[in-house]
């Protein structure tokens, strides 16, 4: 293979760790906090883990002694969707066991939590490690998204750890994949099997993070990654003022990585999906917001600008959210039938018929296209793609009828030209930041410390993310204090309660007092590229949401 300088340069890189993990790894210990309970729910789940429910806060410090810990053979996996500073997890856990017992031994189940299913496993060695340290992707083990739900799926895993000698497994993943991991962990400790299991904090959206999990990883590179081609993008608009565009950021059910995208670079306007579902938005009211601002920096010779739109901002609109909520309980209860529907306008006039009055009225209204992409296959969970709508194509349309408008009634004598843009894929196997992989080594060392205390059902966590590495924290959470329920194909289950943006907290506080200012004036501001060396400010800055919310 062929590396690139920078690849060659980043593996040279040393993460930093936080002081009580630079202890010698055999003395590190937990110390146990407080008893945990979810917010809401709490019965149900309690019903639902009587195993693992209301565990204690997990501290990890450092031991009175070193302790000769026998060899271990720990599995690991990646599960879901990309997000940058992957490998770091796994190379911080191969690190840690290594160091406890030269004999330890991390396996990597290939392809996501189906290789636990199929028994196809990597053995990890330092070969194999070297050449991932530091880099983007998931493409050491690979990642997928079969869920582990059944009983007979929990069977073939303890089955599979048995013949591999596994005694713990680490699963890296987002809300969903930690929400799998805390049934897996209930099930093998009803069924005393011995096996533990660990989660990892992964997902760019940033959604994934609570009291405990400051920030979830792949978030600070994503948005750093997103914000550098915004900037570009608007030093364009800046030079050429003919453009509107409209760029679609990736965050399905929280705005976070459109509100830091923002206070990165001050677009002309960024929707926060939560504001919209608040303030009980329609369609329309988020179109003439957006009409107002382009009128009027076109009275002021300004015929271009930048909109942020985020992913799932089509759930968050009232009308659209009953309209998706209606269609997806439809589409899980008649499945069979609609797959007997084989063209698109069979399937909207069934759809049509079967809908309540004011949602087949918003249905109606749509454009064809964005009704064909509200019909298309649902994801894992039952629920529309909503990155497949084109909610900035839609914004743009909508837009463009409505100053079509204005301008025959003499009302609007600018230009309107646009261009739309999806920021998705970009930024989720990013070369990580040095935060992200600061912080993803330390998640993974941590990791084992909670396996070599015999813990189970818990996620590694790293605390004071907004300071210095050196003054950041490790410990575990319990999985089920995160947890609620939710309507997943028509029935109710146990999920990781997803974090929204905080309409009072800092960071969007911090958005509000200035957006006013940044609609009008071209107050852009130019990232750049991410930097790896250089003076720490640069280089090692966390995001401005996760500094925001810190104060």
């Amino acid at each position: 293979m062929e590396f690139s300088p920078l690849q060659k340069a980043r593996y040279e890189y040393v993460p930093k760790l936080p002081e009580v993990l630079k202890k010698p790894v055999n003395k590190l210990t937990v110390k146990t906090g407080k008893t945990t309970r979810p917010e809401s729910d709490a019965d149900e789940i309690n019903t639902l883990f009587p195993e693992t429910f209301g565990a204690p806060l997990i501290e990890t410090v450092e031991g009175s002694s070193d302790e000769n810990r026998a060899p271990l053979n720990v599995g690991v996996v990646l599960s879901g969707g990309q997000a940058p500073g992957g490998h770091n997890v796994i190379c911080g856990l191969y690190d840690a066991l290594k160091k406890s017992h030269p004999g330890s031994k991390l396996i990597g189940f290939l392809g996501g939590p189906s290789g636990i299913l199929e028994n196809k496993t990597v053995e990890m060695s330092d070969t194999v490690i070297d050449e991932y340290r530091n880099t983007g992707g998931f493409d050491i083990i690979g990642s997928g998204r079969t869920k582990l739900e059944s009983e007979v799926q929990f069977d073939i895993c303890a089955d599979v750890c048995r013949i591999h000698d596994i005694t713990s497994i680490v699963i890296i993943g987002g809300d969903d994949s930690n929400t799998n991991a805390a049934v897996l962990a209930e099930y093998f400790k009803a069924k005393q099997t011995g096996i533990s299991v660990i989660g990892v904090p992964k997902t760019i959206d940033g959604d994934l993070k609570n009291e405990y999990i400051e920030v979830s990883f792949g978030f600070d590179t994503a948005t750093k990654t997103y914000a550098e081609l915004i900037g570009n993008i608007e030093r364009d608009a800046n030079s050429a003022k003919k453009y509107w565009h409209f760029i679609k950021l990736m965050g399905r059910s929280a705005s976070h990585i459109c509100l830091e995208c923002a206070l990165q670079t001050h677009p002309n306007i960024a929707i926060i999906s939560e504001e919209v579902e608040a303030e009980k938005q329609t369609l329309n009211d988020i179109v003439n917001s957006i009409v107002h601002t382009v009128v009027k920096r076109s009275e002021l010779g300004k015929n271009y600008g930048i909109v942020l739109v985020p992913e799932g901002l089509i759930e968050f609109i009232p009308e659209m959210k009953l309209l998706i909520e209606e269609i997806n309980t439809l589409l899980a209860e008649h499945e069979e039938h609609f797959k007997t529907l084989n063209t698109f306008e069979e399937q909207a006039r069934w759809i049509n018929k079967n809908l309540s009055k004011d949602s087949s009225y918003v249905f109606s209204s749509l454009p064809d296209n964005i009704q064909r992409q509200l019909l298309m296959d649902r994801d894992p969970h039952g629920n529309v793609q909503v990155s497949r709508i084109e909610t900035e194509k839609l914004l743009i349309e909508m837009v463009d009828s409505r100053l079509s408008e204005l301008k025959n009634e003499g009302k609007f004598p600018g230009k309107f030209s646009s261009q739309h843009h999806f920021f998705g894929y970009e930024g989720r196997c990013a070369f990580p930041s040095n935060f992200d992989a600061d912080y993803c080594y330390s998640l993974g060392y941590n990791a084992y410390v909670l396996i070599a205390s015999g813990l189970t059902g818990y996620i590694s966590t790293i605390g004071n993310t907004a300071k210095s590495a050196d003054q950041w924290t490790a410990g575990g959470t319990p999985v089920t204090m995160m947890m609620n329920l939710e309507k997943r194909h028509g029935k109710m289950k146990p999920v990781i309660k997803k974090a929204l943006v905080d309409l009072e907290g800092n960071p969007f506080k911090v958005f509000k007092e200035n957006r006013e200012k940044w609609a009008l004036k071209s107050d852009y501001v130019f990232p750049g590229a991410i930097q790896y060396y250089g003076p720490a400010e640069v280089c090692d800055a966390p995001t401005i949401t996760l500094k925001l919310e810190s104060e």
